[in-house]
């Protein structure tokens, strides 16, 4: 029986299919009574997923991110689709077909990445050219980067959405950089390459998305600041110039109560943290826009936005 793909789901409809399940956890309602909260993935989407009247022991036998055999149905909850399991079981990976269920960006990957490597390829600081060097020799590396989502939910968060978040980020920054010459473009292209680059160790993407050991302890924007270190250990690049791109990685998330260890206290790294925002914030827009299960002109509240919003195309 072929595979009912999230993207195909509508409200009301009867679910017999093994899903990808994401961040379950065990929680109990206003009067006490268990459930389960999980995110439902494959490929094409994911949408929240509930199980009701839950025990400990099912959620114990249940992977926190895996796959699993889902009886159920679907329904809208506060205009949102959600999937409700009436049964759930694991079901081994072995049985699994992994393309049908992990997204990947739909752009291409070669093509972003060749043409990452030629923006890139404009930097005239010897040292920081020399920096950059280091990473893109590193072809193990440069596998993991063109391979691995950006985030776990927020934005871009499928195969390859790591590459297309630094390559937007980067054609952004080549755009807006002639508007304000005073910026030292080279810094800002160097940091925008390197920014996340600790995803690529925080993050695990062979089976499911999720959370390595090291991400959760040391966390992407530290990583990637231990791996600037190693790799200007093997370069001739004055302290002055490593301190500057290491605080743009440490500050781009903009906000203490965002993960960033410093605040933005240069030109570039401020313009890095806008970049990285305007990016994130404008995928999670197309992407709910694009997949809200509702028919009239708003999508349902979006907790990451704080908001809903308006997506009736009223310019044709």
């Amino acid at each position: 029986m072929a595979h009912l793909f999230i993207d195909q789901v509508q409200a009301g409809q009867q679910i017999n299919d093994v899903y990808l399940i994401s961040q379950a956890i065990l929680r109990s309602t206003t009067n006490g009574k268990l459930y389960i909260a999980m995110f439902v993935a494959d490929k094409t989407g994911k949408t929240n997923g509930r199980v009701w009247n839950a025990t400990e022991e099912l959620f114990k036998s249940l992977p926190k991110e895996g796959f699993v055999q889902i009886i159920g149905r679907s329904e809208l909850y506060q205009n949102t689709l959600q999937i409700v399991a009436d049964k759930i079981a694991s079901v081994p990976s072995e049985k699994i077909n992994i393309d049908d269920y992990l997204p990947r960006t739909p752009k291409n990957i070669k093509q972003m990445y060749e043409e990452t490597i030629k923006i890139l390829g404009e930097i005239k600081n010897p040292s920081v050219k020399a920096l950059v060097d280091e990473f893109i020799k590193d072809k193990e590396l440069m596998k993991k980067f063109c391979k691995a989502p950006a985030a776990m939910s927020n934005h871009h968060s499928y195969l390859g959405g790591l590459l297309e978040h630094t390559h937007n980020m980067l054609n952004s920054a080549k755009a807006i950089l002639p508007c304000y010459p005073h910026l030292q473009a080279d810094l800002v292209l160097a940091g925008i390459f390197l920014h996340d680059m600790g995803k690529t160790e925080e993050l695990s993407y062979e089976m499911a998305f999720g959370y390595t050991d090291r991400g959760q302890l040391i966390g992407h924007i530290v990583q990637t600041a231990l791996m600037v270190d190693q790799k200007a250990d093997a370069i001739e690049i004055s302290q002055t110039i490593l301190d500057s791109i290491t605080h743009i990685i440490l500050s781009h998330h903009g906000e203490y109560e965002f993960g960033s260890p410093k605040l933005p206290m240069t030109a570039e790294a401020y313009l890095v943290n806008f970049l990285d925002n305007i990016d994130a914030k404008m995928n999670q827009i197309t992407e709910k826009i694009e997949t809200d299960p509702s028919q009239d002109n708003w999508t349902g509240f979006i907790k990451s936005l704080d908001s809903k919003l308006y997506r009736k195309r009223v310019v044709d």
